[in-house]
C-alpha cells in the first residue's frame, strides 16, 4: 500500500489532482490532531459569526463538532488573486539521477499542485507560470474548476516531461521583472525556484523588489536540496560534477572544497534572505527532504494575514 503522504512515492500516483486532493486533506487531519486544531479546513470555507447578523448561513454541522459559530463563506467575500510561478530551469532537475529522490522540480510542482487545491477551495483566483531563460507558460488567473483542472493539466505535462529539458539556463531577475509587468492586480505570489541565475545578485533582488513596488505580496520558497546543495554532503572520494544548465565538468575530491563550498552557500542564502525580509517578502527554506506541510504551513500563515 503506497503511502500519500511519503514524498519519494508520489511518482507512483498518476492523477495530480488526485494527489493534491490527498496531500491536502492528510494535512487537514493531523492538524486536527496537532496543536494547530482549528486551524484547518475551517481556514478555507468559513469565518466567525458575528453577534447581530443574520443567522442563516451558520454552518450547524460544523457548530455540532466546534461548539463554535462559524458562517459560510461566498465568493465575495474571498477575493484572493495568487500567481504561483515555478522555476523550470534545468538546475530544479537535481538530483537528476537519484530516482529515490525527487527532483526540485518535481518538489516544486507538487507543492504547486496542493496550493491550487487549497486555493480552490478558498475560492481565490489562480494564475500559473513556468520560467527559465524565458517565460514558458503565463496564463490567466480565474476561479472556475475548468481553469483549475487546466492548471494541473499544465503541471503533470511540466512533471512528465522533465528530464527532457536539460541545458535550460535561468534569467531569474529578467523573467521575474517581465512577469511584475504581467500581472495587473495586486495579487500574492508565490514562487518556486532554487534562485540560481546567470545575473548578479543585484540585479535578482531587483526583480523582487520590482514585485513588491507593484503592491504584491510575495512569499519566496527557496527549494534547495539541503543535503548535497548546502552541506555538501558527499562521500570522500573523486566525484565529477558536471553543471547541468551549461554542461561544463569539474573534477574534485569533495572533502578539499567543502568548507569553502558551505561557507559561500551560506553567504549567498543569507543575503538571499536578509534581502527578502528587507522588501518584507516572506523568505521559506523549502528542502525538498522534508514535508510537505512546511510550505503549506507558511501558506496558510501568509493567507491569513491578507484577511
Amino acid at each position: 500500500m503506497k503511502n500519500i503522504n511519503d514524498i519519494t512515492e508520489l511518482k507512483d500516483f498518476g492523477n495530480i489532482e488526485f494527489i493534491a486532493k490527498q496531500v491536502v486533506e492528510g494535512f487537514i487531519t493531523g492538524l486536527h490532531k496537532s496543536p494547530f486544531h482549528g486551524f484547518s479546513v475551517e481556514f478555507a470555507e468559513h469565518r466567525l459569526y458575528n453577534t447581530g447578523e443574520s443567522t442563516k448561513n451558520i454552518d450547524w454541522k460544523l457548530f455540532a463538532r466546534t461548539d463554535k459559530l462559524f458562517v459560510k463563506r461566498y465568493e465575495e467575500e474571498t477575493n484572493l488573486r495568487s500567481r504561483i510561478i515555478i522555476d523550470t530551469s534545468s538546475s530544479m532537475l537535481f538530483p537528476y539521477k537519484n530516482k529515490k529522490v525527487h527532483t526540485k522540480l518535481a518538489f516544486s510542482i507538487y507543492c504547486a499542485a496542493a496550493l491550487i487545491y487549497i486555493l480552490r477551495k478558498q475560492r481565490d483566483a489562480i494564475g500559473l507560470t513556468f520560467f527559465s531563460d524565458e517565460i514558458e507558460l503565463h496564463t490567466r488567473t480565474k476561479t472556475s474548476i475548468t481553469h483549475s483542472r487546466f492548471l494541473y493539466g499544465k503541471l503533470n505535462e511540466l512533471l512528465q516531461n522533465e528530464k527532457q529539458k536539460l541545458n535550460k539556463t535561468t534569467n531569474t531577475g529578467r523573467i521575474l521583472h517581465l512577469t511584475a509587468d504581467k500581472i495587473h492586480r495586486r495579487s500574492l505570489v508565490i514562487i518556486f525556484s532554487d534562485m540560481f541565475s546567470n545575473e548578479s545578485s543585484e540585479k535578482l533582488f531587483a526583480s523582487l523588489q520590482h514585485l513588491k513596488h507593484n503592491k504584491h505580496d510575495v512569499i519566496l520558497f527557496h527549494v534547495t536540496d539541503k543535503k548535497y546543495e548546502e552541506q555538501f554532503s558527499y562521500k570522500n572520494r573523486p566525484h565529477k560534477f558536471v553543471d547541468m544548465e551549461t554542461e561544463e565538468i569539474i573534477k574534485l575530491n569533495p572533502n578539499e572544497v567543502r568548507e569553502h563550498f558551505k561557507n559561500k552557500t551560506s553567504s549567498y542564502y543569507n543575503n538571499l534572505k536578509l534581502k527578502c525580509g528587507k522588501f518584507k517578502i516572506d523568505f521559506v527554506a523549502a528542502d525538498i527532504n522534508s514535508d510537505f506541510k512546511d510550505v503549506i504551513i507558511p501558506y496558510l500563515l501568509k493567507r491569513k494575514k491578507l484577511f
